[in-house]
């Protein structure tokens, strides 16, 4: 009896202490506002929970202060490893240099982190390609190599605190400008450049009081929007409701980006031409894969090293690939895949 009893003390004290030392990781989500960061985190903490370490999942409220202080709490409470989406990717300098005075290994999660030598490694997915596919799609859809135009287009970016939004747009630019300046395409408003186009945090409010105001100053008079190029879908649902509320011409086309329910109801509907898919399923379980190789010691999976230069140093990067989604495939990539249940989008 003595002798079961010593084993099962033993097993107990070998079980509290694998649980006391298992290995932490910190995960810094920007806000919970966005449906895709609530879906990121959530695939983060559950992935790693499964492979075996111990989660520590903060959201910061879109406040930079807030990420901050969360991630030095991360910081001082013991994680192994760092895995940060920064709200603005100068802004964690501080957090940084404690990271480094701890040697914690951070991974940048979908956004860069800038200006700072401590950074480990960077995982997110082909952005510029994403901007690809919107100008691509843009251009196919209006045939613009072969109609005779002109074609009537507003531009509505990102964030400019966040380095992604810069490569959404710059992809998609890039495809759009010969076009521009041929003088196929016309932007009514004029407003082109990033620095005109962008929206602070990415927010659905503040596309739509944007696209509100060009709605009344320049299309008042009757005319026709072709397309109204979005780089993601917090702003293509912005612009969405503007027409809405102000616009009585042709639908344009609206690009987007993540297929939030919202906006994959509509694709669904006809109100949003596409968006582009980036499964942050498949983003999480290669970051838990980069944690496991750190923490093992081992070589860590990367397939871009000369990409992504945050102003100090060029960070190895591994990125995932975006898909195309409409409403004609939108079935196969969303529902099939058990991203979406079908309730989900009725």
């Amino acid at each position: 009896m003595k002798k079961v009893l010593f084993v099962l003390l033993a097993l107990a004290l070998c079980l509290t202490a694998t649980a006391a030392f298992a290995e932490k990781v910190g995960v810094s989500m920007p806000t919970k506002d966005l449906q895709r960061w609530n879906q990121d985190g959530a695939n983060m903490q559950a992935q790693l929970e499964a492979a075996g370490y111990e989660v520590d999942l903060q959201f910061a409220s879109n406040d930079v202060q807030t990420q901050l202080s969360q991630v030095e709490n991360m910081i001082n409470s013991g994680c192994d490893v760092l895995v940060i989406s920064a709200i603005e990717g100068s802004s964690l300098g501080s957090a940084l240099a404690l990271a480094k005075e701890n040697e914690i290994p951070v991974i940048a999660y979908d956004r860069l982190l800038m200006d700072s030598d401590w950074v480990s490694y960077y995982a997110t997915f082909n952005n510029y390609m994403v901007g690809t596919i919107q100008g691509t799609y843009v251009k196919d859809a209006l045939d613009l190599d072969n109609a005779e135009g002109p074609f009537i287009i507003e531009i509505t970016a990102g964030d400019p605190g966040d380095n992604n939004a810069r490569y959404f747009y710059q992809g998609a630019i890039d495809v759009l400008m010969p076009y521009i300046e041929s003088g196929k395409l016309v932007v009514k408003s004029g407003q082109i450049d990033f620095t005109e186009v962008a929206t602070p945090t990415w927010a659905t409010e503040v596309a739509q009081n944007r696209a509100e105001n060009i709605l009344s100053s320049f299309y008042a008079d009757g005319t026709n929007l072709d397309a109204w190029l979005c780089s993601n879908d917090s702003t293509a649902l912005g612009v969405a409701n503007a027409l809405a509320a102000n616009y009585n011409g042709t639908y344009p086309i609206i690009t987007g980006q993540d297929c939030d329910i919202a906006n994959t109801k509509n694709m669904i509907a006809g109100k949003q031409a596409m968006s582009v898919f980036k499964d942050t399923r498949t983003l999480a379980a290669q970051v838990v894969k980069m944690v496991g190789q750190i923490l093992k010691g081992e070589e860590v999976d990367v397939n871009d090293t000369e990409t992504y230069n945050n102003n100090v140093i060029v960070v190895p990067s591994f990125l995932c690939e975006p898909v195309f989604a409409s409403a004609d495939n939108y079935k196969e990539l969303l529902i099939d895949s058990g991203y979406y249940t079908e309730d989900q989008l009725k």
